[in-house]
């Protein structure tokens, strides 16, 4: 396939566009897995109770769900590529601020802020593969997926064991540091982006407010939102099952893999993302993979860390081609009006998930009903998938 020309007519460069698409992706990620690995030293300092944590490592969720239809009204003013270098410096500026907190008030805020700054910057980048990769849709969105999935490594695998040890142990610099490359991501996105390409500025029209009557917005919410929630679920719940189920060996093993099984998936879809975009059957097949790896957690032994793989795999395969949808089936100045109203919609799935998993946890007694939501999640996804008109906006 030809790559897209800009509008003002110069040579299309290519390279540009898939490197800051990527560094958009890490940048979208870094700040916040960058919490997870210091939380213990942050409660120490503050006294924090289990229910504070709960709602630090809460925020972003819930930021990403109420915030994403007021990133569509800044894109529509100011322009998708403004609106991710702005969301990249308030992450910046938030993971900073993070590091100064004199308590947990000030900290919650620092968090607020970072939060919005990513919960702007995610709908601005389909409308951004759009405009900049029109004819690589699936492509451009694998790119800047893969990038998302590198900035939850890095920060979990690079903290404990690098950083701190060259920061004293102090999470408060910790944080200072991290947010040092998510502002130089803004600069370089800044310098190599295309300024002039349909979209990158602001939109044809001014409309933000998302079409709430349209099935599609919904269709593609709860699909994207499965993916989610049993990523975040997974991640939620899997240490304390494996506690109770007697296997807290496996617990650093079986995070390792459902983290690490994304990439993979993201890294296949890299080179066949194009092929499968328009297809159901991806996104069933995603869901049964779903089912196995979630039934393999659920019946436990050994196979629990080959089964968190599994689940990683297939969640990352249905984020990378559900977050391609809106620029697949929408007009060209629609798209962040349909992917605000899915983040919203995602992302309330992903943050209301864990609690009924906890309540079936603790209903029933039984660790393995946490998991059930999941399931169920899995089977919505392969129910609703046909019902997408995937020719729609071709």
């Amino acid at each position: 396939m030809r790559a897209p020309t800009p509008s003002d007519g110069r040579p299309a460069r290519l390279l540009d566009r898939v490197l800051a698409l990527w560094l958009a992706g890490v940048a979208l990620r870094v700040t916040i897995l960058a919490v997870p690995p210091v939380i213990p030293l942050i409660r120490t300092e503050f006294g924090m109770s289990e229910t504070q944590v709960g709602i630090l490592t809460g925020l972003p969720p819930v930021l990403f769900a109420v915030s994403a239809v007021l990133a569509s009204l800044f894109i529509a003013r100011l322009g998708a590529l403004a609106t991710v270098i702005a969301g990249i410096l308030a992450t910046a500026v938030g993971s900073a601020l993070r590091g100064v907190a004199p308590d947990v008030a000030v900290l919650y805020a620092a968090t607020i802020v970072t939060g919005f700054g990513v919960a702007i910057m995610q709908p601005s980048l389909p409308p951004l593969v759009r405009a900049w990769l029109p004819d690589r849709v699936g492509f451009g969105t694998a790119v800047f997926t893969n990038g998302l999935l590198v900035g939850e490594i890095i920060p979990v695998a690079l903290t404990l064991p690098l950083l701190l040890p060259l920061l004293g142990g102090s999470w408060r610099w910790s944080f200072v540091v991290w947010a040092v490359p998510v502002a130089l991501i803004a600069g370089v996105i800044a310098a190599i982006a295309p300024k002039n390409v349909a979209y990158g500025g602001k939109s044809a029209t001014s409309l933000w407010w998302p079409d709430w009557s349209d099935p599609l917005i919904w269709r593609l919410g709860f699909i994207l939102g499965a993916a989610n929630a049993m990523y975040f679920t997974a991640n939620a719940f899997l240490p304390d099952y494996l506690h109770y189920v007697g296997r807290p060996d496996l617990v650093s093993a079986a995070l390792i893999a459902l983290n690490l099984g994304q990439i993979p998936a993201s890294l296949l879809l890299l080179l066949v993302a194009g092929r499968m975009e328009r297809r159901v059957w991806p996104y069933v097949a995603s869901g049964l993979v779903s089912l196995l790896g979630i039934g393999g957690i659920m019946v436990g032994g050994a196979w629990i860390v080959v089964s968190a793989a599994v689940l990683g795999f297939a969640a990352a395969a249905t984020l990378i081609l559900a977050l391609a949808l809106p620029s697949l089936l929408s007009p060209a100045d629609d798209v962040h009006r349909v992917t605000a109203a899915m983040f919203t919609i995602s992302y309330s799935t992903a943050v209301l998930t864990p609690i009924v998993s906890g309540l079936a946890w603790d209903l029933t007694g039984v660790a393995p009903a946490a998991f059930v939501p999941l399931a169920l999640c899995a089977v919505v996804l392969i129910v609703l998938a046909p019902s997408v008109a995937f020719d729609r906006g071709r």
